[in-house]
């Protein structure tokens, strides 16, 4: 086996790029990014699906370190963020250490060398330092639907679209009502003979301002200084307030519903179907979902709204609760993903044998500031529990997740360690913490959705401003910390800096 990495980082989206670049800038250059696929990109290199875009808009989708001026529209669409990824990869060279095609099966803590060895489809390596950047909407689920699979149709997941497949003037269906069937739908009634969309729980759908940039804008963000840091923090400002009404007094959501129950109204006429958009749980408890054709799609005479149950498939279409029977040609599963299960189906043994998946089925995901865990030394989470968002730009977050990983491996130079490991006290005070503030949060008012658990516990969702969690992270405190030193480990030099 070749000599250890100091850091692995598995996944090469947001997360995998951006802290790959504050590591380098810290003067760490042994690094390796492990990428299952063929190319960069996660989520914006999976769901390519007609419509795909971002619902956070362009100058806070973006890092803060590499600002990008020319965004072609205020919400950007799924080309746009890949391209950008793959700009970022290549101006901080970071590129060449992407070893594409490379999937993680499973990593092991090596007590006695300290050190992490990585399982992989081309091998193994080691590395004194491991980064998951896996991200939480990476596995498609695909319904437990009885004869899903006689159906003789075209069938896919929309993170997994088929775009060989023709469906104009076909029988197609989407199951499901989330965050890519409202961008799909209206794509597909544009084309489809028949659509019929299958709603479990109708969604939030609320207007989205987009647009394009004008020329003499981009000319403006590009040349005078200030306008572009000055349009971040405005919308930075704007969508962080939207916190009170999800974390500090759910209450506020009441204002926001009456005006959603008013547009509906206004772009639906028909009342029997207005009845059925209409969803049946409080405002924010799930995710509020952005678009201005979602909606006008259902006017369509060949757009139909199905809330039957969809109760068996057969070889050529859908049976629903109700004995109907609908032919299809192609189906469309724009049913999530597996949000709660985080580093699955990899396989993370830590200290004395412990798996992270055993760890974390009793009670769901636990990690202290969503990035460490107790047990697994040197061990360090992106995008991990507790630090999705209803409100703001996960790029925030992500980067002061960076912030902190770079903070530990500095420190661990600084005084020649080998190892640190979160406290289990400490991350069990942050887990109380956590379920106690959730507790009185929007998300938990009454619904079941994908922030939770089987078992309704919510663990995806950071429960406060994004600004405290950037406080939270802005250093590690070296008392929430045990740490060590392998004295049969070789001695390395402590070059490497905070960034």
């Amino acid at each position: 086996m070749s000599a250890p990495h100091d850091v692995v980082i598995i996944g090469s989206g947001f997360g995998g790029i951006g802290v790959a670049i504050r590591l380098r800038r810290a003067g760490v250059e042994d690094l390796v990014v492990l990428e299952k696929a063929g190319g960069l990109g996660g989520t914006w290199r999976d769901n390519t699906y007609p419509g795909a875009a971002c619902d956070v808009p362009s100058h806070l989708y973006s890092f803060s370190f590499e600002r990008k001026t020319d965004w072609s529209r205020r919400f950007p669409p799924q080309e746009e963020i890949l391209d950008y990824l793959w700009h970022c990869a290549r101006k901080y060279e970071v590129l060449p250490r992407i070893r594409f095609g490379t999937e993680v099966t499973g990593a092991e803590w090596d007590e006695a060398e300290s050190l992490w060895r990585v399982s992989t489809s081309n091998g193994e390596l080691s590395a004194r330092v491991l980064v998951s950047a896996c991200g939480q909407l990476n596995r498609p689920v695909l319904p437990e639907i009885p004869g899903r699979d006689e159906f003789q149709g075209t069938a896919f997941h929309s993170s997994r679209w088929e775009h060989g497949v023709d469906l104009a003037g076909k029988r197609v269906a989407v199951i499901g009502t989330g965050a890519s069937a409202i961008q799909i739908v209206p794509e597909l009634a544009k084309v489809a003979g028949r659509l019929h969309v299958f709603q479990r729980s109708a969604p939030y759908v609320i207007s989205k301002p987009d647009r394009p940039y004008r020329a003499w804008e981009k000319a403006l963000l590009r040349t005078v200084p200030g306008v572009y840091g000055a349009s971040r923090a405005r919308i930075y400002a704007q969508y962080e307030s939207r916190a009170l009404g999800f974390v500090k007094y759910p209450k506020l959501m009441g204002t926001m519903a009456w005006r959603f129950r008013r547009e509906l109204e206004r772009q639906v006429g028909d009342r029997e179907l207005l009845e059925r958009l209409r969803p049946d749980y409080p405002m924010g408890c799930k995710r509020i979902l952005l678009s201005d054709d979602y909606y006008p799609a259902f006017a369509e005479p060949h757009v139909e709204l199905v809330t039957e149950p969809v109760k068996r498939m057969t070889k050529d279409g859908v049976v629903t609760a109700d004995g109907t029977a609908r032919q299809l040609d192609a189906v469309v599963y724009a049913t999530g993903f597996a949000s709660t299960d985080f580093l699955a189906p990899m396989r993370i043994v830590g200290r004395d044998g412990r798996e992270l998946d055993k760890a974390w089925r009793d009670g769901g995901a636990s990690a202290h500031l969503g990035i460490t865990v107790s047990g697994f030394p040197n061990l360090f989470l992106l995008y991990g529990p507790y630090t999705n968002l209803g409100h703001n730009s996960i790029i925030y977050m992500l980067e002061s997740q960076f912030r902190y990983v770079v903070g530990c491996v500095a420190a661990m130079r600084r005084a020649g360690l080998d190892w640190i490991e979160v406290r289990p006290d400490v991350q069990d005070e942050f887990d109380r913490r956590m379920q106690e503030l959730l507790r009185t949060t929007v998300w938990n008012s009454g619904c079941q959705s994908w922030y939770m658990t089987e078992d309704g516990r919510i663990v995806n969702n950071w429960p406060g401003f994004t600004f405290a969690y950037r406080r939270a992270t802005r250093r590690p405190d070296p008392r929430d910390f045990l740490r060590g030193r392998n004295s049969a480990a070789p001695q390395r030099d402590a070059r490497y800096r905070t960034a």
